[in-house]
């Protein structure tokens, strides 16, 4: 059995896509290593980890949160997650909709900018 560290990791993995892993493990050094294990054992790990939800949700609802926080540098980490989760660009942009709504217009403007720039450099957006 896994301990967290480990399940985060794997989650990580899975759900951010072997290449961010990678670029992220490169990027590791003695000031963010306690940080990057934090978040692996806790946030993926303790969290994503659980089996209460399958890992299509949890993408949604975070990227709801990450509207409401109007944090959007991570919001695009998340969104290339969702897709990875079979979040379909449709659903993406249901939650973004339905996150604008009740976290204020703005949040919601600059969450929609940071995932369309994820969504036009994967070729995922049509013309209108």
């Amino acid at each position: 059995m896994m301990n967290v560290k480990e399940t985060g990791r794997a989650v990580l993995r899975r759900v951010l896509g072997e290449s961010y892993f990678e670029k992220r493990e490169a990027g590791r050094n003695a000031f963010n290593n306690d940080a990057r294990e934090l978040v692996e054992a806790y946030c993926f790990g303790a969290i994503w980890g659980r089996p209460g939800l399958p890992d299509r949700t949890r993408s949604l609802l975070v990227l709801a949160m990450l509207t409401a926080l109007g944090k959007g540098a991570e919001l695009k980490m998340h969104v290339v997650g969702a897709l990875n989760n079979g979040c379909t660009v449709d659903e993406i942009k249901e939650t973004l909709l339905q996150a604008m709504v009740y976290c204020g217009v703005p949040a919601g403007v600059e969450a929609f900018r940071a995932a369309e720039e994820v969504l036009a450099a994967q070729d995922r957006i049509g013309k209108a």
